[in-house]
């Protein structure tokens, strides 16, 4: 009996085929370290890392690749452009929303003492209004940090209005894309993003260990780490030109094989069918739900004011007690818990016991929504009476 994947939002499963054919090509073609040699399986592997970056930039709406900063994933990204920018001193403003990779890093420097933060709050739904951006903001705010689309919520934010006011302030802004790149039209320079993290894992459909940062023209990032470039290797500092100001290290050619194949794939779908076909798969739960009482649903009643991951309650029953079921008597796997979003939940008043999140991706099937469907229905009594939607 096959497992139902229905964790995407976590990482996503499985993979383009042709993600696994190109790293089995990798491996045994050509694995030379780019950027180290002047033979040709150094040149080939340079040549993969940049084919990646400029895929990367095509998808991203991005001018220059060269902006288009590869990490271990997208805390990785998130920690380089939160402390890559921040001084003592400094300002920022974010929301409840926001992931511990984004609300972690802000908590510890704001106390340490080196900066002060706003959170903005969101509606019952996990909609971020522009107007409290603006009200939050001061002379002394350096960053806004928004995330994209809620892992818990699934409510997909107004990054282009945000985008115009934090230009308009003279402030950075800074996207945390975890769940929205690869699955939801992305433009940096029309949103007016300077800095957009992002993983490979997930909605990308590369693997773990990739991720990366944006970095535009208005941003500039002190090293997170410092090493080996390839290039440059006379100077006594890191080099300041991108990607080399925040690359050091030996990349991760094999996680970026992969990636590039992932991307290529999106790009020959196209984004806007990606999100439409997951958006009808989280219709079918929706509409599967709705008006039976035994379900508390969470986030926005429209599909186009959210990505594809829903986040229930059942009554009588604890979000680890229905997802243990569905794994053990079905073989779905669905995530249970507070989801590394904390604040997420006190709005919504799911804290401490969190929400089951079933989140579909590109590969999954009407028939699995289907048997997901029963199964949430087994593992909830006693029968339906009447509507509970919390959105």
């Amino acid at each position: 009996m096959r497992t139902v994947y229905l964790d995407n939002a976590a990482t996503s499963y499985p993979k383009p085929p042709r993600v696994y054919e190109r790293l089995r090509g990798y491996l045994e073609e050509f694995g030379g370290c780019p950027g180290r040699g002047s033979y040709e399986l150094a040149r080939q592997a340079e040549s993969l890392v940049e084919d990646t970056r400029q895929c990367l930039a095509e998808l991203f709406h991005a001018s220059d690749p060269r902006r288009i900063v590869f990490t271990l994933n997208a805390t990785d990204a998130l920690n380089l452009a939160i402390k890559g920018t921040l001084r003592a001193g400094d300002h920022v403003v974010t929301t409840v929303l926001e992931h511990n990779s984004v609300a972690r890093p802000l908590n510890r420097l704001e106390r340490q003492g080196l900066i002060r933060v706003t959170r903005v709050g969101a509606s019952p739904e996990g909609l971020i209004d522009p107007a409290d951006i603006r009200g939050a903001l001061t002379g002394r705010t350096r960053l806004v940090a928004v995330l994209h689309g809620s892992n818990v919520l699934g409510s997909l934010q107004p990054i282009g209005s945000i985008g115009r006011i934090v230009r308009e302030w003279g402030a950075l802004f800074l996207v945390d894309a975890s769940q929205t790149a690869g699955a939801v039209p992305i433009d940096v320079e029309a949103s007016q993003i300077d800095l957009l993290a992002f993983p490979g894992h997930k909605a990308l459909l590369g693997l773990p260990g990739t991720g990366g940062l944006y970095v535009g023209p208005r941003a500039a990032l002190s090293p997170w780490r410092e090493g080996g470039t390839g290039v440059f290797s006379e100077l006594p500092l890191q080099p300041d030109q991108l990607p080399y100001a925040l690359e050091a290290g030996s990349p991760n050619v094999l996680g970026l094989a992969g990636l590039r194949e992932s991307v290529r794939f999106i790009l020959q779908y196209g984004v806007d069918w990606i999100r439409a076909h997951e958006l009808s798969l989280a219709a079918r739960l929706l509409d599967g739900l709705r008006g039976d009482e035994r379900f508390t649903l969470y986030g926005p009643a429209s599909l186009e004011g959210r990505v594809a991951v829903l986040s229930l309650t059942v009554a009588g029953r604890s979000p680890a007690q229905v997802a243990e079921q569905l794994n053990d008597r079905h073989r779905i796997a669905v995530r249970a818990g507070l989801h590394c979003a904390p604040g997420a939940h006190r709005l919504i008043g799911t804290f401490p016991d969190g929400t089951v999140r079933i989140s579909p991706g590109y590969f999954t099937t009407e028939q699995e929504i289907e048997l997901c469907l029963e199964a949430l229905k087994e593992a909830a009594s006693p029968a339906p009476h009447a509507a509970s939607v919390h959105a």
